[in-house]
């Protein structure tokens, strides 16, 4: 396990969001004016928890949502953002011919969309769970060496994966792959030595 404090945080409200759209891996997907009050929130959590500029290694999906909650919580930590590292591999889950449309047109159309407990069901051109899992983990072991604490921002199901993986959670019954609870968009915790802290619960949307 490292040895610094892992932060991973949820973005920000979208327009999809608000739209009732799946979004999945695209790109960019704007925050609305709720989705920068909650980064002011995760950003005012772990400025009173970790003070003014603190040793943070900055990590970040490739999104433009992702980065876009990044910039806001880099400002209220004071510091350089656009120091922060992406990675596609923490981008959020693919979905397929599912992406971009909305939830009623596909459950119009006897698409499963939600799992009991509030988690997206993957269409079957999709990413699989265990994609997921392994993409994050391979994140994870490429940067096993990073010294000290971290800031990750990501989305609703890829850090849920991510986090499952991080603190050993049950695999889900379905996916077969661990994924840990869900949380509200404009959330972070805090895993240290595989275990989690909430830091800050977000106002946004709880299902991911």
């Amino acid at each position: 396990m490292r040895k610094g404090r892992d932060f991973i945080a949820r973005h920000g409200e979208t327009v999809f969001n608000v739209a009732r759209r799946l979004q999945g891996d695209h790109p960019h997907t704007p925050l609305t004016r709720a989705g920068f009050a909650q980064a002011d929130g995760m950003g005012r959590a772990l400025r009173a928890l970790l003070g003014v500029r603190p040793q943070l290694t900055l990590w970040a999906s490739n999104t433009g949502r992702a980065l876009q909650t990044l910039a806001v919580l880099a400002e209220h930590l004071e510091l350089d953002w656009h120091a922060a590292r992406q990675d596609s591999r923490l981008t959020e889950i693919g979905m397929g011919s599912w992406g971009g449309r909305y939830y009623a047109d596909i459950i119009a159309e006897g698409g499963n969309v939600m799992v009991p407990g509030g988690l997206i069901r993957s269409p079957p051109d999709g990413e699989p769970f265990a994609d997921i899992a392994a993409r994050v983990s391979a994140w994870l072991a490429d940067t096993d060496e990073d010294e000290g604490d971290r800031l990750v921002i990501m989305h609703g199901v890829s850090s849920r994966v991510l986090r499952g993986v991080m603190t050993g959670a049950d695999a889900h019954p379905e996916f077969a792959t661990p994924i840990a609870p869900g949380l509200p968009q404009g959330s972070v915790v805090m895993i240290e030595r595989g275990m989690e802290t909430v830091v800050h619960t977000g106002s946004g949307h709880a299902p991911a």
